[in-house]
């Protein structure tokens, strides 16, 4: 039974580089047995936390949170794909994950950073987040830095292909271990 983990693009500014590195991420990473889906933050639009209850109470209202609940239950297993932003992560992402609660509860997370440096210190600051999630950190997780010389005058990659090759293994390795983890 193929096991399903979302790839959370957790960026949701304009001149963002992350959809290319999660198309990166959703090649490298496949394994046999697992598919794995992009969600993208910028297209769900989740609005700040609308709702009365708090998310532990699962007591959901609003059609939007309805939906991305569902959504995320659909899910065996996530990698969380974000910047750094001032050493921390983006808001729309701690936003995504602080609307819901039990659906997170369990399910094995990575984590892949990125930024000038690889987003050490946005990684640190999730690693706390998930782990009051109750979700399972996998011992493979990525921290790209981003190269001035791979990128043009925009921001983007000119040959992602290029400039993300020296985390081709560690992505493999990362399929090899979800695909372990959510199989046995």
């Amino acid at each position: 039974m193929t096991k399903k983990i979302g790839l959370i693009i957790g960026s949701t500014r304009p001149s963002r580089i992350s959809p290319s590195i999660a198309t990166w991420l959703q090649e490298h990473v496949a394994h046999e047995g697992l598919s794995i889906d992009l969600i993208d933050l910028a297209k769900i639009n989740l609005p700040f936390l609308d709702e009365e209850a708090m998310p532990s109470d699962g007591n959901y209202q609003l059609d939007h949170t309805k939906a991305w609940s569902q959504l995320i239950q659909g899910y065996d297993a996530f990698i969380l794909l974000f910047p750094q932003y001032n050493w921390g992560y983006p808001a729309p992402l701690k936003n995504a994950l602080d609307t819901l609660y039990a659906e997170w509860r369990g399910k094995s997370v990575s984590l892949v950073s990125y930024g000038g440096h690889g987003g050490f210190q946005a990684a640190l600051g999730m690693q706390l987040v998930v782990r009051g999630l109750k979700m399972p950190m996998l011992t493979n997780n990525l921290q790209i830095d981003l190269k001035r010389d791979a990128l043009d005058e925009a921001g983007q990659f000119k040959d992602p292909e290029e400039a993300l090759a020296p985390y081709t293994l560690v992505a493999e390795q990362l399929g090899a271990e979800f695909a372990h983890r959510l199989n046995n």
